[in-house]
């Protein structure tokens, strides 16, 4: 029996039994920088980087305005859970490829009895995990490097970037947009915050000094999981009080989402009915986000800890460096405030996509929902297609928006999953890179003509190599 101490050998070794990456198939165009630009560096960025190197499309770059990997991605910045909130056994980064999964990485490390004795993938050491896969797999993140406008040319883009604080232009044909939960939008903030001094308020998505919130009383506006987890981390830090105010009579704890799990529904969700899909999304609205049930206990045991249902803000003033707040028939002081409330899409509000916003067709476009279902939120959504990309409302008028893949949040109502998380890696990913191969190819349909009908190749063998076994009609012997 051999054994090894190196914890990357399982790792190493299935990428020596899968063969080599394919070679680049791409032919080169002189205008042309990137084949494709990720935008996002963090696990769905390399997870794309992985999955299009083995289908053999180069000259793909990933790039993130983050100062570096540390703080690139939320797991160590803006992510606050204690434990990844999906089962630890999803199929993930890995790409069916069981040795690069988190399990075969942890188990290589911590062994087979302590994977089996975690309930969910603590968040730091998922952190971990993807550091090593990138590293592992040698996925280069272009940090420091900002996307600030996209604009459409003949064939590809022009990506006006920011790099070190350098204006920067390049060329791509292809984006994908693996950029997190505000990718295609930004932070909701609620209106009762938004009159109040800056240094009073900060949303969940934001760095937040939890150290000066030491002794001090704390709102927190929202009950999904990041209110939950923002509220355990402040009182963790030594906050004098938190109060957490949920807008509904009970903190919601159907997960409706998670019955979609099963194959059926997973891999056809997006062939649906837009009625059918409108529907879901609008049924998960309405029902709510569940935060975990250790995100409600990590706050429930603290005595200073008070949940307040049924209790939306009405307004809230400054009074000094205090926020007074009106809610129901209370009136409340408080030193902070927190949002966890969430985020809103709407390609039309990004800055980067302004060249041509106006023409991606979103789900009030294509679809009018019942009067009882209508959501104003849901309706400025993307309407996308198979492959996530963007569609355009007048044919003919912006074909280049199918060049663009939306792997972010955005997706949710035409694919029916918190998109850019693990569970949509299995199902997405492929798809994306599919359809990336597919119009790669028959754009350069052509010069691929060519290519394989070409004589150009070295012959296997010469005639010489069979010569000696061509039969031969004996000659036959003459007549005497």
């Amino acid at each position: 029996m051999t054994t090894t101490t190196d914890a990357d050998f399982a790792a190493r070794e299935a990428l020596r039994l899968i063969g080599p990456d394919p070679e680049n198939w791409i032919p080169d165009h002189p205008e042309i920088d990137h084949n494709v630009t990720i935008v996002g560096g963090s696990g769905s960025g390399s997870t794309f980087a992985f999955a299009l190197r083995r289908a053999g499309i180069g000259r793909v770059t990933i790039i993130d305005a983050a100062e570096n990997e540390a703080k690139a991605g939320v797991w160590l910045t803006r992510a606050r859970m204690k434990k990844l909130r999906t089962p630890k056994n999803l199929p993930g980064p890995e790409l069916g490829i069981p040795e690069l999964s988190f399990q075969a990485w942890y188990e290589a490390r911590h062994g087979t009895e302590a994977y089996a004795a975690i309930d969910r993938i603590p968040r730091v050491l998922w952190a971990e995990y993807l550091s090593w896969y990138r590293h592992f797999l040698d996925i280069p993140v272009r940090y420091q490097t900002k996307l600030v406008r996209v604009e459409p040319a003949a064939g590809f883009f022009r990506l006006h970037l920011e790099v070190n604080g350098v204006t920067q232009i390049e060329t791509t044909r292809k984006i994908i947009f693996a950029n997190g939960v505000a990718g295609t939008g930004g932070a909701n903030i609620p209106s009762a915050l938004t009159s109040l001094p800056r240094n009073l308020y900060a949303h969940t998505s934001e760095a937040i000094d939890f150290e000066a919130l030491r002794g001090k009383k704390v709102a927190v506006l929202g009950a999904a999981a990041s209110a939950f987890d923002a509220a355990g981390v402040a009182l963790e830090s030594g906050a004098k009080e938190v109060h957490l105010f949920a807008r509904r009579s009970q903190i919601a704890s159907l997960p409706v989402i998670r019955v979609r799990g099963y194959p059926g529904a997973y891999s056809n969700y997006w062939q649906l009915p837009d009625a059918a899909r409108w529907f879901q999304a609008w049924r998960f609205n309405q029902v709510g986000s569940t935060p975990p049930p250790d995100a409600i206990e990590r706050v429930t045991a603290f005595a200073n800890f008070h949940l307040h249902l049924s209790a939306p803000w009405q307004e809230a003033q400054a009074q000094g460096d205090r926020i007074v707040a009106q809610v129901n028939d209370d009136v409340f002081e408080f030193d902070f405030a927190i949002a966890g409330t969430g985020y809103f899409v709407d390609p039309t509000r990004r800055t980067e996509l302004a060249d041509f916003a106006h023409h991606i067709v979103l789900w009030r476009d294509r679809y009018e929902p019942p009067a009882d279902q209508r959501n104003e939120q849901l309706s400025t959504y993307p309407y996308l297609g198979s492959a996530h990309e963007y569609l355009e409302k007048v044919p003919g008028t912006a074909s280049y928006l199918k060049d663009i893949h939306v792997f972010n949040p955005a997706g949710f109502v035409s694919f029916g999953l918190p998109i850019g998380d693990v569970p949509s890696i299995r199902r997405d990913v492929p798809a994306i890179v599919s359809r990336i191969s597919h119009d790669l190819f028959f754009a350069d349909w052509s010069l691929h003509e060519a290519r394989i009908t070409s004589d150009n190749v070295a012959p296997d063998f010469e005639p010489s190599l069979y010569a000696n076994a061509v039969w031969q009609q004996p000659a036959k012997a003459g007549v005497g």
